[in-house]
């Protein structure tokens, strides 16, 4: 194919996208629908997702040192504990940073009475976490077995919550595979609706496709224009909807930015705009361009 007859296909389907306005407008505005029900399923799942990995990283292991424990006994359960694989990070909490800590939790009344005598019951520890949030449980079992046989050994005591996190585990998997199978379903939707829309637009044409086939136009020249207008449907649709859903989460990312806290924190939009963007107006692209080939296929059969 020439660059010519490429120019008068992209002329024509121009043409015929102005040519059948009503129809045309129809199928955008089923296009914007649409991937506009489709963008928003997407930016929840990714925000309900970043929230349910800020509540994972929450959950961490406290390992609790036996009173007796030397520095060099602590310096080799630090060690131990570094040296397994799915720990990401070690921090030591001294026995005298704990008591300061359940000061400012539980008000000086509860600490005064040890600060008169001296004493300080609270053990050292080492706040531990991992890698990957679901191996909680595994590398908790794993700390608590360099004790080995003896059960007055380095460690007291290992706590991250125990049914707690496997609960919070579970949600945020639902969570995440709620959200796939949510996204998966509207973008089937999206496409079928869509592509019955602009098959309507063609079947309103098929006399024009008949004659043009009768007269000898191949059905590669037919096809071009049609593709062409799908396509340019396809494409103002979704610029369409991209610019509705950008400004959109622009101003709820606005709003929320007074209430937001550690736990759930909305994901910029710098980091979403350009993947999102060309996700968006590749779908816009792609659904224009199977609706028109798949709708126009049956007619080029004269």
């Amino acid at each position: 194919m020439n660059f010519n007859t490429l120019l008068r296909h992209f002329r024509e389907g121009t043409k015929n996208v102005f040519r059948n306005g009503w129809m045309s407008i129809a199928s955008i505005m089923s296009i914007v629908v649409s991937l506009s029900l489709l963008g928003v399923a997407l930016l929840l799942v990714l925000n309900l997702d970043r929230a349910a990995d800020e509540v994972d990283k929450q959950i961490e292991i406290s390992v609790y040192l036996n009173l007796e424990i030397d520095q060099a006994g602590r310096d080799t359960v630090e060690q131990e504990i570094r040296s397994m694989p799915e720990v990401e990070e070690v921090s030591f909490v001294s026995k005298e940073e704990g008591l300061e800590t359940m000061r400012e939790t539980l008000g000086d009344a509860m600490v005064k009475g040890y600060e008169e005598t001296g004493t300080n019951p609270l053990p050292d520890m080492f706040k531990v976490q991992v890698i990957e949030a679901t191996t909680v449980p595994f590398v908790a079992d794993k700390i608590s077995a360099l004790n080995g046989a003896d059960p007055n050994g380095p460690i007291y005591e290992v706590d991250y919550g125990k049914g707690t996190a496997e609960r919070l585990f579970q949600w945020t998997q639902t969570i995440r595979v709620v959200g796939v199978v949510l996204v998966l379903a509207l973008g089937v939707m999206a496409m079928f609706l869509i592509a019955n829309t602009i098959k309507i637009t063609i079947i309103a044409r098929r006399r024009e496709i008949a004659i043009m086939k009768l007269v000898g136009a191949t059905n590669r020249f037919i096809r071009w224009p049609f593709f062409i207008e799908g396509v340019l449907i396809g494409m103002t649709g979704s610029a369409i909807t991209l610019g509705i859903l950008l400004y959109g989460y622009f101003r709820i990312e606005l709003a929320a930015s007074g209430w937001t806290s550690a736990l759930f924190t909305l994901i910029p939009l710098s980091e979403v705009s350009l993947w999102f963007s060309i996700l968006i107006l590749g779908l816009g692209f792609l659904i224009g361009a199977w609706g028109s080939t798949i709708s126009i296929r049956k007619f080029l059969k004269v």
